[in-house]
């Protein structure tokens, strides 16, 4: 029998049960650690305002933490005929301890629990995303120092622009990781505010102390309207979504840059042999899968935003079906993301760079800005310096090279010759700071 269901025979259709439970029992798995944790909790809250007694709370604490130690041995299971996590638990703890492990659902609904689970399921996804981007984060700015002065083009409409340097393109990355940790710092603000209480929507009876759960599982306030806390449901997903969004599109460019870089008609950097796959009838290619393959997953998950977007539009208020989709729509895509960070910091952490790049005739015309700028610091207006280095272009008379450039005496904040990366660094710190989690 189901829970919710009052006297045999009333099983749903077969086709009935399989569509509506769908993957859910896959995911469910995913929360147990989560739904336990919440249990915990709300059981402790329940002991405060007299709904169990002390040896109940003992009892039910303890079965409690036994099924957890399973879930984080990987023993647990989801039974074929339990519905979701929610009733497995139920199911376990009273076959533990008897009468008292039906006690536990006193005060709270499914949608509460479900809403809590994904919280801090989400929550701690966070944490792990937040700690891999770190650490990709000071590897970049290593290689930023590493190669600072390691020439490079700048491209503008993918044509040659002006010099650049390895070690502002590293740097680069670094400070957009920073950008994009923001907007996840955005989707921790929004998630972690405690649903449990608010029941299906509409609070209950009892005399719940939602503050003592909230400070017990270390979320940062409550949802404090009961409503809003079932019809919220998915904006959490959704403020997670544009986050990992975020975080995938730099990736992508970032790859999309190695893919072109290592290129043979580039030639600007190139990777280990066992860091790239070949080809079955072509015996000199080197394939640059693992990028193209980062750029293709995290392009998919550029478009998360939109479909939990759709997913969720023109609903009433309160809770709705629809919203165990997002379970299939995000989870799977929040370890993408993860393997995704990880195999950037793989393929950065071996990368060879090739040096002296703009001492290569082919790029003389990246120094025409030097050459005006000289012009005009030597008194000749910027319009007509302008006018001056086009023309030698134009009749093919340019001159200029990498050692005729000047290092100006005092270069701005993010410049080739001021990469900044120090401030970056405080910048990212600060945004660390507010992903402090409590456990």
């Amino acid at each position: 029998m189901k829970i919710w269901q009052k006297k045999e025979g009333q099983t749903p259709d077969n086709l009935v049960d399989l569509f509506t439970v769908g993957r859910d029992k896959e995911f469910d798995i995913v929360l147990a650690e989560y739904d336990v944790m919440g249990s915990i909790a709300h059981a402790k809250m329940l002991g405060k305002v007299g709904l169990l007694g002390a040896t109940e709370l003992k009892e039910v604490v303890q079965g409690l933490e036994e099924i957890l130690l399973d879930i984080r041995k990987g023993v647990f299971i989801i039974n074929d005929d339990a519905e979701d996590v929610h009733s497995q638990v139920e199911y376990l703890l009273t076959q533990k301890i008897g009468d008292a492990g039906k006690k536990i659902h006193s005060g709270r609904s499914r949608n509460d629990q479900v809403a809590l689970d994904i919280k801090l399921y989400l929550r701690a996804k966070i944490g792990e995303i937040s700690k891999e981007l770190k650490s990709l984060f000071d590897l970049l700015i290593s290689k930023s120092n590493t190669y600072k002065d390691s020439g490079l083009h700048g491209y503008t409409l993918l044509q040659l622009a002006m010099p650049s340097s390895f070690g502002l393109w590293f740097g680069a990355y670094a400070e957009s990781f920073v950008d994009d940790m923001e907007m996840i710092v955005g989707a921790l603000k929004i998630i972690n505010r405690n649903p449990l209480g608010s029941g299906a929507g509409y609070g209950s009876t009892f005399p719940l102390d939602r503050q003592m759960t909230t400070d017990l599982l270390g979320f940062e306030t409550l949802n404090w309207n009961a409503v809003n806390a079932q019809t919220g449901r998915g904006k959490g997903e959704k403020a997670m979504a544009s986050g990992m969004s975020f975080i995938a599109a730099t990736l992508a460019r970032l790859s999309m840059d190695c893919c072109l870089y290592m290129n043979e008609h580039f030639g600007f950097i190139s990777f280990p042999e066992h860091l790239t796959t070949g080809s079955s009838i072509m015996p000199h290619k080197r394939n640059p899968d693992v990028f193209e393959l980062i750029r293709g997953k995290c392009n998919r998950i550029q478009s998360l935003p939109n479909e939990l977007n759709l997913l969720c539009a023109n609903l009433p208020s309160g809770y709705h079906r629809e919203m165990q989709l997002t379970k299939e729509i995000l989870f799977p895509a929040i370890d993408e993301l993860i393997f995704c960070i990880k195999m950037a910091h793989l393929m950065i952490a071996n990368i060879k760079i090739k040096e002296d790049i703009l001492t290569d005739k082919k790029y003389t015309y990246l120094f025409t800005v030097d050459a005006v700028n000289q012009l005009v610091t030597s008194g000749v207006p910027f319009r007509d310096a302008y006018k001056i280095i086009g023309n030698q272009v134009a009749d093919g008379t340019f001159n200029f090279s990498a050692e005729k450039a000047e290092i100006p005496t005092h270069p701005h904040e993010g410049s080739v010759y001021r990469l900044c990366n120090d401030e970056i660094i405080a910048e990212m710190e600060k945004v660390m700071m507010k992903l402090k989690i409590s456990s």
